[in-house]
């Protein structure tokens, strides 16, 4: 098998959607040995920043020395970003056996109960991890937490970065609900940490915590700020990044007695963090500033927007835009509309993404002052606000993993996989 053959049959798995429920994956891990009962987990769940917080996670306990693996999703441009030890990219031949061991598996199934494609992945992560040997794993849920497949673990630790409105028809139409599901990752005895704020879900995590016996560490706004006073200047920008650090923080405390870390481990690996596309700025070599992140709902939008009005107050700023129709696109442009002089709309290379023209109408709706324009392709939004000093891009990761590779900013050797990332749009409950 090449590895081009392992794609086209992870590819070939969106046929099957999206499950929420953890029977296929239970079984497909016992098929597999069950490589999670040799593994620890640091198991991170949260609406927005549970990405980043894995990545200052990871990078603080690599920089105490230990072997460190990272499971995330939905990776930017290839595959190969779901799965890292080290922060080193699973290789090809890698993927290529673990997809093989995967084939030989799934012959046990059914059509009618075949694993999904983040079922699937979710399994090759552990096998690979294991084989490893990894230390510690850092293990992001893919898609709410009570029935999303990575809840097959018994972790070290729960985290749950925060609770705003996402992924509704799905998860709930309240943050109640919203947060239940997340809480769904809360286990018996074992410690949770916390972002969560009041009223927007902190209730319903102290309540699960409560009922599971599971002490609870809350992290605030007040602990993010005492970042400068222990020597950390995190490379992430924005106030939300701090409160990301500082959960993380919380987390490396409570588990110190099973993963001994310095303090210099800790600023270490905060100051040397990496988390492409959220956050991201660049320099071009004609002096522009670009600023990348992937916020792809309300709630990250929202964010994004007061992080530019802090770092460039009174300035309107060029707008590069692309929402997913799945998304709250009329609160999502209601955010950030206000802060742009000229927005520009290229088409998302997804499915599920709005048509730019849709979002023209929304655009001019949101802010009639900017200038709105449609173009067929990001290359081209990208040529005519090339003359902006500051640029922004944002509203949808898959636009972001594109501009990445425009600005040859995708990993050396990366493969555009992001159609990998439509699995989910055809999601049901079992």
């Amino acid at each position: 098998m090449l590895y081009t053959n392992a794609i086209e049959f992870l590819y070939s798995l969106r046929l099957f959607g999206a499950k929420l429920g953890l029977e296929n994956t239970r079984r497909l891990a016992a098929l597999a040995g069950n490589p999670q009962d040799r593994l620890r987990f640091i198991h991170v769940a949260g609406t927005n920043g549970k990405g980043s917080t894995c990545a200052m996670l990871e990078s603080i306990y690599r920089s105490a020395g230990l072997k460190t693996g990272l499971f995330t999703s939905p990776h930017l441009v290839s595959f190969r970003e779901r799965l890292q030890v080290n922060r080193q990219l699973i290789s090809e031949q890698e993927v290529v056996k673990l997809v093989e061991k995967m084939q030989a598996h799934l012959e046990q199934f059914p059509r009618e109960s075949h694993p999904t494609f983040f079922e699937v992945v979710t399994v090759m992560g552990l096998e690979w991890f294991a084989g490893q040997k990894c230390d510690i794993v850092i293990w992001e849920t893919g898609l709410g937490g009570r029935l999303d497949a990575t809840n097959i673990v018994m972790p070290l630790a729960s985290v749950i970065t925060n609770i705003d409105f996402d992924h509704q028809q799905w998860l709930g139409d309240s943050l109640e609900k919203i947060a239940a599901e997340k809480a769904g990752i809360i286990k018996s005895g074992i410690p949770v940490i916390t972002a969560a704020e009041p009223a927007k879900g902190l209730e319903v995590i102290k309540e699960t915590a409560s009922k599971l016996q599971a002490p609870l560490t809350v992290a605030a706004k007040a602990d993010a700020d005492k970042l400068p006073l222990i020597g950390v200047d995190l490379p992430l920008s924005g106030d939300y990044q701090k409160l990301n650090a500082a959960t993380a923080i919380a987390t490396v405390e409570v588990l110190a007695s099973r993963l001994r870390v310095s303090k210099e481990a800790v600023r270490r690996g905060l100051n040397q963090v990496h988390w492409p596309g959220r956050m991201q700025t660049i320099r071009t070599s004609h002096g522009q500033t670009i600023l990348l992140d992937g916020a792809h709902n309300p709630g990250g939008a929202t964010l994004l927007a007061e992080h530019l009005r802090t770092c460039f107050p009174d300035q309107k700023l060029d707008l590069i835009l692309g929402i997913l129709g799945d998304k709250d696109s009329s609160a999502m442009a209601h955010a950030l509309l206000p802060i742009a002089s000229r927005i520009f709309l290229p088409p998302v290379k997804s499915e599920r993404a709005l048509p730019p023209a849709d979002l023209a109408k929304l655009c001019r709706s949101a802010n009639p002052q900017a200038e709105v324009h449609v173009t067929s392709s990001l290359q081209e939004a990208l040529a005519l606000s090339q003359a902006s000093p500051i640029l922004v891009i944002t509203g949808s990761l898959y636009l972001i993993g594109e501009a990445m590779e425009l600005l040859d900013l995708s990993p050396a050797g990366a493969r555009n996989e992001q159609g990998l990332n439509e699995y989910g749009a055809r999601l049901s409950s079992k």
